[in-house]
């Protein structure tokens, strides 16, 4: 059975469904004909302002129009707009960036932790239940991926001396 690409089950259904065409507005078919028929007009209009002698422009009935040195200060102040624009915006995601020894990080107000006086276990003793979806806390991940902690002066089980992968980099012997 081959389905009709206009049904929900259909995989190229697009998504959430579009009403009927009779419920359908069609203002933004009007404004982008407006935005791009009024975009063209005033850019026609500068470029003959740029590149027309004076005669041909008073020629046309317009008394009075701006310098001309205006015709490369927009483009110039215009891209500084821009620049400056995606500068701020950097600068504030950066000064609003959390410091890595923050919580919120790697936790949100989103999280769905596990009960800390429940026991977990009796949950799932009957056969048929659905276990909870939660997230799992940083502690239990970082027990399965760095070990049990230990104190500083603990001896590694490997005999390994070096701290971290960083302090293997920095004791490799140089290469003359």
């Amino acid at each position: 059975m081959r389905l009709a690409p206009t049904e929900t089950t259909s995989p190229v259904a697009p998504f959430p469904p579009e009403p009927p065409d009779e419920h359908r507005s069609r203002a933004p078919e009007f404004y982008g004909f407006v935005a791009w028929t009024s975009t063209s007009v005033v850019f026609v209009l500068y470029v003959l302002w740029a590149l027309l002698p004076d005669e041909y422009i008073v020629w046309l009935g317009v008394e009075w129009y701006p310098s001309r040195e205006w015709t490369l200060l927009l483009p110039a102040y215009s891209i500084v707009v821009v620049l400056l624009t995606y500068f701020v915006y950097f600068a504030i995601a950066i000064a609003r960036t959390p410091a890595f020894s923050d919580p919120s990080t790697f936790i949100d107000t989103k999280a769905h932790l596990p009960a800390l006086d429940a026991n977990q276990h009796f949950k799932h003793a009957d056969p048929d239940a659905i276990p909870e979806l939660y997230d799992i806390p940083i502690g239990i991940v970082n027990r399965v991926v760095y070990g049990p902690r230990r104190s500083p002066n603990e001896k590694r089980p490997s005999g390994e001396t070096f701290s971290s992968k960083a302090d293997k980099v920095q004791e490799s012997p140089k290469i003359p």
